[in-house]
């Protein structure tokens, strides 16, 4: 019976905890291709990348629950990506990305 148990935790995932994330984009004319990423369980990531011809401004609003939203910004001329990443004092459960872009 012990090995038994032994074996079942033995299956069980060690700390494969994903949380979704809900991505709101608002592009205004930029040609920014976006994903979402898991980092940590309080830390969240966005990628961006510029295949436009011009450059870029974004803004990407992070919100975990209750605590205060936080921003990050990035300025992407062509071709260029940027990685905007925020840490939380909480765990995340559900993670919203608010992303705003516009030409230069």
């Amino acid at each position: 019976m012990k090995k038994l148990c032994c074996a079942l935790i033995a299956l069980l995932p060690l700390g494969a905890f994903a949380y979704p994330i809900e991505l709101e984009k608002q592009l205004n004319g930029a040609e920014v291709s976006a994903s979402t990423q898991e980092v940590d369980h309080n830390i969240g990531a966005i990628q961006l990348y510029n295949y436009g011809q011009s450059g870029a401004q974004c803004t990407a609003v992070f919100r975990n629950g209750p605590e205060a939203p936080r921003t990050r910004k990035a300025a992407l001329q062509a071709g260029q990506s940027a990685t905007l990443s925020i840490k939380f004092a909480r765990s995340i459960i559900k993670l919203r990305v608010q992303l705003t872009c516009g030409l230069q």
